[in-house]
Protein backbone atom coordinates (compact mmCIF):
# COMPACT_ATOMS: atom_id res chain seq x y z
CA UNK A 1 0.00 0.00 0.00
CA UNK A 2 3.06 2.25 1.10
CA UNK A 3 4.11 1.78 -3.00
CA UNK A 4 0.80 2.27 -4.44
CA UNK A 5 0.93 5.77 -2.47
CA UNK A 6 4.05 6.60 -3.67
CA UNK A 7 3.27 6.33 -7.08
CA UNK A 8 -0.49 7.51 -7.24
CA UNK A 9 0.04 11.16 -7.37
CA UNK A 10 2.15 10.50 -10.64
CA UNK A 11 -1.14 8.46 -12.18
CA UNK A 12 -3.62 10.94 -10.62
CA UNK A 13 -1.67 13.32 -12.52
CA UNK A 14 -2.00 11.53 -15.86
CA UNK A 15 -5.43 10.54 -15.46
CA UNK A 16 -6.06 14.33 -15.51
CA UNK A 17 -4.11 15.23 -18.32
CA UNK A 18 -6.64 12.09 -20.07
CA UNK A 19 -9.92 13.74 -18.15
CA UNK A 20 -9.02 17.11 -20.22
CA UNK A 21 -8.20 15.25 -23.48
CA UNK A 22 -11.42 13.35 -22.94
CA UNK A 23 -13.58 16.47 -22.21
CA UNK A 24 -12.70 18.94 -24.80
CA UNK A 25 -12.73 16.15 -27.19
CA UNK A 26 -16.23 15.57 -26.68
CA UNK A 27 -17.09 18.94 -25.99
CA UNK A 28 -15.84 20.34 -29.45
CA UNK A 29 -16.20 16.85 -31.36
CA UNK A 30 -19.99 16.68 -31.04
CA UNK A 31 -21.30 19.59 -32.19
CA UNK A 32 -18.45 19.95 -35.23
CA UNK A 33 -19.71 16.55 -35.93
CA UNK A 34 -23.48 17.67 -36.27
CA UNK A 35 -22.20 20.64 -38.32
CA UNK A 36 -20.44 17.80 -40.99
CA UNK A 37 -23.39 15.74 -41.04
CA UNK A 38 -25.43 18.20 -42.68
CA UNK A 39 -22.61 19.12 -45.02
CA UNK A 40 -22.79 15.79 -45.73
CA UNK A 41 -26.82 15.99 -46.63
CA UNK A 42 -26.13 19.55 -48.48
CA UNK A 43 -27.44 20.11 -51.82
CA UNK A 44 -24.79 22.08 -52.74
CA UNK A 45 -21.98 20.15 -54.29
CA UNK A 46 -18.60 21.19 -53.57
CA UNK A 47 -19.57 21.65 -49.84
CA UNK A 48 -21.07 17.81 -50.22
CA UNK A 49 -17.62 16.92 -51.90
CA UNK A 50 -15.47 18.64 -49.94
CA UNK A 51 -17.05 17.05 -46.73
CA UNK A 52 -17.41 13.68 -47.50
CA UNK A 53 -13.44 13.90 -48.73
CA UNK A 54 -12.51 15.24 -45.36
CA UNK A 55 -14.50 12.21 -43.52
CA UNK A 56 -12.98 9.74 -45.92
CA UNK A 57 -9.36 10.95 -44.75
CA UNK A 58 -10.19 10.64 -41.08
CA UNK A 59 -11.92 7.65 -40.73
CA UNK A 60 -9.35 6.17 -43.51
CA UNK A 61 -6.35 6.27 -41.61
CA UNK A 62 -5.24 5.54 -38.17
CA UNK A 63 -5.59 8.55 -35.33
CA UNK A 64 -2.57 7.73 -34.55
CA UNK A 65 -0.95 8.51 -37.95
CA UNK A 66 -2.84 11.86 -38.02
CA UNK A 67 -1.55 13.08 -34.19
CA UNK A 68 2.27 12.43 -35.70
CA UNK A 69 0.94 14.50 -38.80
CA UNK A 70 -0.09 17.18 -37.04
CA UNK A 71 2.72 17.81 -34.33
CA UNK A 72 5.57 16.70 -36.47
CA UNK A 73 4.39 16.78 -40.08
CA UNK A 74 2.74 20.38 -40.36
CA UNK A 75 5.18 22.03 -38.74
CA UNK A 76 7.39 21.48 -42.26
CA UNK A 77 4.58 23.49 -43.92
CA UNK A 78 5.50 25.96 -40.61
CA UNK A 79 1.75 25.59 -39.12
CA UNK A 80 3.15 24.88 -35.15
CA UNK A 81 0.71 23.99 -32.40
CA UNK A 82 1.96 22.73 -28.92
CA UNK A 83 2.00 19.37 -27.72
CA UNK A 84 -1.39 19.72 -25.99
CA UNK A 85 -2.93 21.65 -28.50
CA UNK A 86 -1.77 19.04 -31.62
CA UNK A 87 -3.48 16.25 -29.48
CA UNK A 88 -6.32 18.18 -28.96
CA UNK A 89 -6.79 19.02 -32.38
CA UNK A 90 -6.52 15.79 -33.99
CA UNK A 91 -8.82 14.31 -31.57
CA UNK A 92 -11.35 17.05 -32.63
CA UNK A 93 -11.12 16.28 -36.08
CA UNK A 94 -11.00 12.34 -35.83
CA UNK A 95 -13.82 11.92 -33.79
CA UNK A 96 -15.91 14.73 -35.33
CA UNK A 97 -15.75 12.56 -38.97
CA UNK A 98 -17.09 9.71 -37.14
CA UNK A 99 -19.77 11.52 -35.11
CA UNK A 100 -21.08 12.80 -38.27
CA UNK A 101 -21.35 10.09 -40.19
CA UNK A 102 -23.47 8.29 -36.92
CA UNK A 103 -25.46 11.70 -37.02
CA UNK A 104 -25.57 11.62 -40.89
CA UNK A 105 -27.89 7.77 -40.29
CA UNK A 106 -29.94 9.08 -37.16
CA UNK A 107 -31.27 12.38 -39.12
CA UNK A 108 -31.48 10.13 -42.51
CA UNK A 109 -33.72 7.18 -40.47
CA UNK A 110 -36.02 10.16 -40.00
CA UNK A 111 -39.01 9.45 -42.74
CA UNK A 112 -40.17 12.60 -44.70
CA UNK A 113 -43.51 12.00 -43.54
CA UNK A 114 -42.80 13.60 -39.45
CA UNK A 115 -40.99 16.58 -41.72
CA UNK A 116 -44.22 17.22 -44.01
CA UNK A 117 -46.60 16.45 -40.60
CA UNK A 118 -44.46 18.98 -39.14
CA UNK A 119 -45.45 21.83 -42.49
CA UNK A 120 -49.38 21.20 -41.57
CA UNK A 121 -48.93 21.58 -38.17
CA UNK A 122 -47.51 25.40 -39.24
CA UNK A 123 -44.42 24.44 -37.09
CA UNK A 124 -41.03 26.44 -37.99
CA UNK A 125 -38.20 24.84 -39.06
CA UNK A 126 -37.02 24.99 -35.40
CA UNK A 127 -39.99 23.95 -33.76
CA UNK A 128 -39.73 21.00 -36.09
CA UNK A 129 -36.05 19.95 -35.90
CA UNK A 130 -36.20 20.83 -31.66
CA UNK A 131 -39.65 19.56 -30.96
CA UNK A 132 -39.55 16.57 -33.15
CA UNK A 133 -36.96 15.29 -35.21
CA UNK A 134 -33.77 16.16 -32.93
CA UNK A 135 -35.40 14.09 -30.11
CA UNK A 136 -35.78 11.27 -32.09
CA UNK A 137 -32.39 11.31 -33.26
CA UNK A 138 -30.71 11.14 -30.41
CA UNK A 139 -32.70 8.49 -29.27
CA UNK A 140 -30.95 6.59 -32.11
CA UNK A 141 -28.04 7.80 -31.82
CA UNK A 142 -27.10 7.34 -27.91
CA UNK A 143 -25.83 3.57 -28.18
CA UNK A 144 -23.35 4.59 -31.34
CA UNK A 145 -22.14 8.05 -29.54
CA UNK A 146 -21.36 6.33 -26.02
CA UNK A 147 -19.78 3.48 -27.89
CA UNK A 148 -17.73 6.22 -29.42
CA UNK A 149 -16.97 7.76 -26.24
CA UNK A 150 -15.84 4.75 -24.79
CA UNK A 151 -13.22 4.19 -27.47
CA UNK A 152 -12.29 8.02 -26.59
CA UNK A 153 -11.18 6.95 -23.24
CA UNK A 154 -9.12 4.66 -24.69
CA UNK A 155 -7.23 6.11 -27.77
CA UNK A 156 -6.18 8.79 -25.43
CA UNK A 157 -3.16 6.71 -24.28
CA UNK A 158 -1.97 7.70 -27.73
CA UNK A 159 -0.82 11.09 -27.13
CA UNK A 160 1.85 9.37 -25.71
CA UNK A 161 3.22 9.06 -29.30
CA UNK A 162 3.90 13.00 -29.16
CA UNK A 163 5.23 13.16 -25.54
CA UNK A 164 2.31 14.07 -23.44
CA UNK A 165 1.72 12.90 -19.71
CA UNK A 166 -1.29 10.71 -19.76
CA UNK A 167 -2.39 8.20 -17.37
CA UNK A 168 -0.69 5.35 -19.39
CA UNK A 169 2.80 7.31 -20.26
CA UNK A 170 2.65 7.50 -16.15
CA UNK A 171 2.23 4.10 -15.43
CA UNK A 172 4.52 3.00 -18.11
CA UNK A 173 7.05 5.07 -16.49
CA UNK A 174 6.57 4.21 -12.94
CA UNK A 175 6.56 0.07 -14.27
CA UNK A 176 9.70 0.49 -15.96
CA UNK A 177 11.72 2.43 -13.06
CA UNK A 178 10.39 0.28 -10.26
CA UNK A 179 10.05 -3.21 -12.64
CA UNK A 180 7.27 -3.89 -11.68
CA UNK A 181 3.26 -4.41 -12.76
CA UNK A 182 1.71 -3.14 -10.26
CA UNK A 183 1.23 1.07 -11.73
CA UNK A 184 -0.05 -0.64 -14.95
CA UNK A 185 -2.57 -2.86 -12.91
CA UNK A 186 -3.96 0.39 -10.92
CA UNK A 187 -4.06 2.21 -14.85
CA UNK A 188 -5.95 -0.94 -15.95
CA UNK A 189 -8.51 0.16 -12.61
CA UNK A 190 -9.05 3.88 -13.28
CA UNK A 191 -9.45 2.98 -17.42
CA UNK A 192 -12.09 0.81 -15.45
CA UNK A 193 -13.74 3.32 -13.51
CA UNK A 194 -14.01 6.21 -15.89
CA UNK A 195 -15.52 3.79 -18.46
CA UNK A 196 -17.93 2.57 -16.11
CA UNK A 197 -18.92 5.94 -15.72
CA UNK A 198 -19.58 6.73 -18.84
CA UNK A 199 -21.74 3.09 -19.24
CA UNK A 200 -23.82 4.52 -15.90
CA UNK A 201 -24.03 8.32 -17.68
CA UNK A 202 -25.21 6.20 -20.56
CA UNK A 203 -28.09 4.03 -18.94
CA UNK A 204 -29.21 7.29 -17.57
CA UNK A 205 -29.76 9.49 -20.62
CA UNK A 206 -30.95 6.34 -22.46
CA UNK A 207 -33.68 6.09 -19.89
CA UNK A 208 -34.75 9.49 -19.82
CA UNK A 209 -35.06 9.21 -24.26
CA UNK A 210 -36.81 6.26 -23.75
CA UNK A 211 -39.33 8.25 -23.30
CA UNK A 212 -39.45 9.27 -27.16
CA UNK A 213 -40.67 5.63 -28.46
Amino acid sequence: MEYVGQIMPALLAGTWMTVRIFFWTLILALPLGMLVSLGEMSKIKPLKWLVEFYVWIMRGTPLLLQLIFVFYGLPILHIVFPRYQAALLAFVLNYAAYFAEIFRGGLQSISEGQYEAALVLRLSRWQTMSKIIIPQVVKIVLPSIFNEVINLIKDSSLVYVIGLGDLLRAGNVAMARDVTLVPLLLVGVIYLAMISLCALAQKKIEKHYSYYR
